[in-house]
């Protein structure tokens, strides 16, 4: 451990700025997530909006998260292809930052209500009542935990694997093909929650073990590059309909005012899980990529678990936070 704290110190002290920007990148994209899906909630709470145009801000969410990221990968591709003298390249950063000011005044501006303050004895108080003691949260937030998990591993371990045995793939075509797949997915939610009538843990059990599924096939069976995208395809077209699925639930079982909260908890053992099997493969050595991706899939069946745990104890009609 103390061999690890060193490399860290040397790595962080010989690229300061680099870590910082990653630093604050995670932390202003945890914190977006959590209080973007909230404003909207609450927006369409003083609007008086009925619940299915909540459901459709769900989905459109996620559709729209994907749309940007294809656009920004299409970017990418031309910087890089059309361009090899890296001029234009280090404009990026400069074009990040613009963005993220015209995105800053655009949401203040939008935000015309003065910040409400809470005690936080008051804050602890409701915490525990509501998310501390619900079995049914500590479900919903173990799922969520075991579906952040395993969708940052597939980030991380599915360019090592595509690219196995020296194949030549064109990962920055592959990005955008698997953003349109979660796009797809996402475009399912509204049937599910709409002609279909289903309740939403019931597809999600089926939707958890198809996603387990797949990882396992990656993890224990070599693929051809043709299979390994129709499967990674498939994974994603599911995690376009688990994500607005899960946000969904939340707005049922957990009250605004926590809902960052809870969100936070279920992100900490999943992050915790992932830095332990980072620094066993990436530093330590000591397991395979398959390995990863496993203990991936095994979390998605956890998932499933969570979810059929769920929708045996919400028999009883489902406790709605939102007086739509």
């Amino acid at each position: 451990m103390l061999h690890l704290f060193v490399v860290i110190c040397k790595k962080v002290i010989a690229n300061p700025s680099l870590w910082i920007a990653n630093v604050c990148l995670s932390l202003s994209s945890s914190i977006f997530h959590f209080n973007f899906e909230t404003w909207m909630v609450i927006e369409h709470e003083k609007q008086g909006l009925r619940r299915d145009a909540l459901n459709d801000m769900f989905w459109l969410m996620s559709f729209c998260e994907s749309a940007s990221f294809i656009v920004s990968q299409a970017l990418g591709n031309w910087l890089i292809g059309g361009n090899n003298s890296g001029s234009t390249t280090n404009l990026l950063p400069t074009a990040a930052a613009i963005l993220s000011i015209l995105g800053l005044i655009y949401a203040s501006q939008g935000w015309k209500e003065l910040p409400q303050t809470v005690k936080y004895e008051d804050y602890k108080i409701k915490f525990h009542k509501y998310i501390l003691t619900d079995k049914r949260v500590w479900l919903l937030s173990w799922a969520q935990a075991c579906v952040h998990f395993s969708s940052t591993v597939f980030w991380i371990i599915w360019a090592p694997t595509i690219v196995g045995d020296g194949r030549e793939v064109l990962l920055g075509m592959v990005y955008p093909c698997l953003l349109g797949a979660r796009m797809l997915g996402s475009t399912a939610f509204p049937w599910f929650n709409g002609p279909l009538s289903l309740r939403t843990e019931e597809y999600l059990v089926y939707s958890f073990v198809v996603m387990g599924s797949v990882l396992s096939i990656i993890a224990y069976d070599y693929q051809e590059i043709e299979t390994l995208l129709v499967l990674f395809c498939l994974f994603h077209a599911c995690l376009g309909l688990v994500l607005p699925s899960l946000a969904r639930l939340r707005t049922m079982f957990v009250p605004n005012e926590c809902r960052a909260g809870m969100m936070s908890i279920s992100l900490a053992p999943s992050n915790a899980a992932l830095l332990f099997f980072l620094l066993q493969r990436g530093y330590y050595h000591n397991i395979e990529n398959s390995t990863v991706i496993a203990m991936g899939a095994f979390g998605l069946f956890m998932a499933a678990s969570c979810m059929y745990m769920l929708k045996q104890s919400g028999k009883q009609p489902h406790q709605n936070w939102l007086k739509l």
